[in-house]
């Protein structure tokens, strides 16, 4: 019951033959192709890169202290006054 025959197949192929039509099907098929080999590539590199990783442990790059920078103290109010303001 949990199998599919080759009749049940030839249903499916023609059920996506009448929805995307003969024009569309071999465009999906190659796209899907494309699709299926960058994907490939890509596991093939990550695995490539795992194995790398494993092989030889990237050496701990050396930490820069930089110069703590001076304390600034706050600047004393060194603006005059305003014309506006009358001295007595």
């Amino acid at each position: 019951m949990g199998s599919l025959s080759p009749t049940h197949l030839l249903i499916v192929a023609l059920v996506f033959l009448l929805f995307f039509g003969a024009k569309r099907m071999p465009d999906a098929a190659r796209g899907l192709g494309r699709s299926l080999r960058i994907f490939k590539s890509e596991m093939n590199q990550m695995q490539n890169e795992g194995k790398a990783d494993e092989a030889a442990p990237a050496p701990a790059a050396p930490q820069q202290q930089l110069p703590s920078a001076p304390a600034v103290a706050p600047a004393a109010n060194l603006t005059k006054p305003q014309g506006d303001q009358q001295q007595a």
